[in-house]
């Protein structure tokens, strides 16, 4: 992972726990409680793509599991996230840019059921019963419609950001090899290129006039 995604995705996430342990949590909300870690690691999943999903979501899910008040075994959340975030990764829209939020709805839908199965799975291997006292199908019913109502607000935003962090021009040209200066003379020279197919006699005429004066102004450094 780069720099820049490993620095934007620890800082999305932070502000995601902290909301979501002293926001979310405190609610009282019927059933589930929102999932923003799980939001943002879909988003940024998104824009990455599936093994930067992964490695996301299992240390977000790693981090929620050691957040107080945590009351279950550690790295049950970091599997979950990690396997959601791979999945949502493959699922990526083109160029981790939305063309129309069907689909990413379609996936948080789906995220959102099979983290609070994936959970409550795991939890079952390891004895933990709760799910069953609460009631599995309300949890799986207020997880899907909380995120849903949740993801418009966050989503975007956070691939805005990725993508922001991605498109960044230093990168970009120390990537491509390619200066601004080099980018500016090509365009230049196929600019010149089509004018003379257009106006041959005059630009002929003018680019003799440039040379002749550039020459002047070189002989008379030389002479400096």
């Amino acid at each position: 992972m780069r720099i820049n995604r490993i620095l934007l995705s620890t800082a999305l996430v932070v502000v995601a726990l902290v909301i979501q342990v002293s926001v979310l949590s405190r609610l009282q909300l019927p059933g589930a409680v929102p999932d923003l870690m799980l939001l943002v690691v879909l988003a940024l999943a998104f824009v990455y793509g599936h093994v930067s999903g992964a490695l996301i979501g299992f240390g977000a899910g790693l981090l929620t599991d050691l957040a107080p008040p945590a009351d279950h075994a550690a790295g049950r959340y970091a599997l979950v996230l990690c396997v959601i975030g791979y999945l949502a990764g493959l699922a990526r829209p083109e160029k981790g840019q939305l063309r129309t939020a069907l689909g990413p709805m379609a996936v948080v839908v789906g995220a959102a059921l099979g983290s609070t199965l994936l959970y409550a799975g795991v939890g079952a291997l390891v004895g933990d019963t709760a799910a069953r006292h609460v009631g599995l199908v309300g949890l799986l019913l207020t997880a899907a419609v909380y995120d849903l109502l949740l993801a418009p607000f966050c989503v975007p935003l956070v691939m805005w950001l990725a993508r922001r962090a991605e498109n960044d021009p230093l990168s970009e040209s120390q990537n491509s090899g390619v200066s601004g200066s080099d980018v500016t003379a090509s365009w230049l020279a196929a600019g010149t290129g089509l004018r003379i197919g257009n106006q041959r006699g005059g630009l002929r005429l003018r680019a003799a006039r440039n040379r002749a004066a550039k020459a002047g102004r070189i002989k008379g450094v030389k002479r400096l």
